[in-house]
This record gives structure tokens, sequence and C-alpha cells, in this order.
């Protein structure tokens, strides 16, 4: 996905019991999904930096086809969230930013844009990042599995520290189709019996996982933040 508005949800499932569960009731309510995926993803999220000297870094890299949703992210969007991503063996540059009131790390409704550098490692792209001001803020490492229905996208994750976790996500062409996405997602959630992880409890879970990284990332040890 080059761009968009991503509207997004997640759910706290905790055990590979009550994943599996909803696996099961997401096919009876949706035939026709499909697993489209299934992946090891390593996650480095940044913190501070200089936008003016990221697009310095990567104006030249960006291909041709990104530039734009590129440029538009780093000039509409605010409180840029910007970390790399190792899927299997893809590197991907990875900006989001807020179009709502919730942040643009864990937030329901944001602007997203994705660039793959085949040329580059992981840790070279981290370096790009590092010469811009930027410093690693936490790495995160997960297993995930993308389930696509014709109304949206579930993905089922793994996560060191949080355990199983559900996301439940559409991707709109405008911000003013945000609100009414967000009620549509809320209304399958409802259907698939999973409760909304509230805002307010994720911020302390991602703060908790930010403080302690270094005994999670890689592993299958979970936390649990009320």
């Amino acid at each position: 996905m080059a761009a968009g508005f991503e509207i997004e949800i997640k759910s706290l499932l905790g055990s590979k019991e009550n994943a599996d569960a909803l696996k099961e009731r997401f096919f009876v309510l949706f035939p026709q999904a499909k697993l489209v995926s299934k992946n090891n993803q390593l996650n480095h999220y940044f913190e501070g930096g200089d936008i003016v000297k990221l697009r310095e870094k990567f104006a030249e890299r960006v291909p041709t086809d990104h530039k734009d949703a590129f440029e538009n992210i780093l000039r509409v969007g605010k409180n840029h969230s910007v970390r790399t991503r190792q899927l299997d063996k893809t590197v991907i540059l990875v900006i989001k930013a807020s179009i709502d009131d919730t942040t643009s790390s864990n937030g329901i409704s944001r602007m997203e844009c994705e660039v793959i550098f085949p040329e580059l490692t992981l840790d070279q792209l981290d370096q790009l990042l590092l010469e811009a001001g930027f410093t690693y803020q936490a790495k995160w490492s997960r297993e995930r599995e993308q389930y696509e229905a014709p109304e949206m996208t579930l993905c089922i994750d793994k996560n060191a520290g949080y355990g199983y976790l559900a996301e439940f996500e559409k991707v709109v062409q405008s911000a003013e189709a945000a609100e009414k996405t967000r009620d549509e997602l809320r209304k399958v959630m409802h259907q698939l019996e999973v409760a909304e992880l509230s805002q307010e409890r994720l911020e302390r879970m991602f703060a908790f996982y930010n403080a302690h990284w270094p005994e999670y990332y890689g592993t299958d040890k979970v936390f649990t933040i009320e």
C-alpha cells in the first residue's frame, strides 16, 4: 500500500484459543474471506528526528510512483510515527500520521505511506533514520496472519509482550469517510463478539513495552497491563 487513510481498531485476544475462535466466527460471518498472507515481522519504532532531514535522506531513494504519497504525508500529516519493518525478507519504511485526536503510533484513523527498499537491509534503513536524528523507541517482533474479506481486513498477530491481538482494518481514500468506516468496523466487531481495546489501555501497554522492550523483543514473553 503506497498511501491512504488507515482505519484500524484493535482487540486484545489474550490466548491462542481466543484467536482460533475468532477466526472460526470470522469465516462464518464472511464465507468468502481468505488467508492472504502469513509472515514474521520485525518492526523498529523511532522517535525524535527531523522531518526535513528525513526528506533529504530519502528524496532520491523513494521510487517515482511513491514520491507524491511520501511528500504528502510529510507535508499534511501531524504527529508523525516513523518505523522500519522487515516482512520476511522485504524491508520497508513506514510513515504514519494522525488525522484524528488519537496517536499516529496506535490511533484509529491515520494517513499511511509504505515504501519498499529492496536494495537495503533493515540495519541500513535504520541507519539512514539515525543519521536524520531519529533514535530507537523500541523494537518489536510478531507473527501475523492476514485475512481479507470484501468489507475489510483482519490481522491476527502474536506479538512479543502483547500476546494475541486482532486488528480490524479498512483503508479509505478520504478523511471524510473515516467516521463512517469506524462505525462499520465496530459493528463487525460486535457481531464477532470481540471487545475494542481502548486507546487509554493501549497507550499504557505501548509505554510499558517501550520501557522494557529488550526483555520481550524476539521472545514469546507476555505481560498484562490493565
